[in-house]
């Protein structure tokens, strides 16, 4: 019988930035391994504090919202753990989520959150071309001349280092060497609508570093 895939349990820095942390396997029973309690209410609550409720809310509510997410990801699992993270990220930019008197109400707010965030990104995915390729290299802006040029793609290198390996790998195939989705699928070993996932969260992520090139790539 194969093993469970795992997944990654991730908590959010100071900065907002995701660490990952022991993996968990989606098949076991989400155990927390430090006692989930509520922080007294009326007291200030730290960035500290914040991560370790926010690394509660995941051992304690990661198996179902994962569990929807995949369901409405027709499941495409790299798709819905990113999705999860997203979810969290929110947990983390609303910090009244966390608050003692709303912790009863957090997983409802969870999966509301996260079905928002999967239907909205299956709307996006629709309305995108099934196969992308040459035209987002074809529409690219023109550039003055030729230090201009050189100064964009430098920019474009260093923002895709950035990026995950998984991500890094089918945004080269796909937009930097023409791959259809089928083909890059095929090269990679994963199915095509990962592909498309992939490519989707990677754009997403260059457009935030470099939103005055990378809001051409569409």
């Amino acid at each position: 019988m194969d093993r469970p895939p795992q997944i990654p349990v991730r908590t959010l820095s100071r900065t907002g930035a995701l660490r990952c942390h022991t993996p968990m396997t989606a098949g076991t029973t989400l155990t927390a391994t430090e006692p989930t309690t509520r922080p007294p209410t009326g007291s200030t609550t730290g960035s500290t504090t914040a991560e370790h409720e926010l690394a509660a809310l995941q051992r304690e509510h990661g198996r179902p919202l994962f569990a929807l997410l995949l369901r409405l990801s027709d499941g495409d699992r790299q798709r819905a753990e990113d999705l999860v993270q997203e979810t969290l990220v929110r947990a983390w930019q609303h910090p009244e989520a966390l608050r003692a008197d709303a912790f009863d109400s957090v997983r409802p707010w969870l999966l509301t959150v996260g079905r928002r965030l999967a239907i909205d990104a299956r709307r996006a995915r629709q309305a995108r071309p099934a196969e992308v390729g040459d035209a987002v290299l074809e529409n690219a802006p023109v550039y003055a001349d030729h230090a201009e040029r050189a100064a964009a793609a430098l920019d474009v290198r260093e923002a895709v280092k950035t990026l995950t390996p998984q991500h890094r790998e089918v945004l080269v195939l796909v937009y930097f060497r023409g791959a259809s989705v089928a083909e890059a699928a095929e090269a990679l070993g994963i199915p095509p609508g990962t592909v498309k996932s992939r490519a989707y969260y990677a754009l997403r992520a260059l457009r935030r570093v470099l939103p005055g090139y990378a809001a051409d790539l569409r």
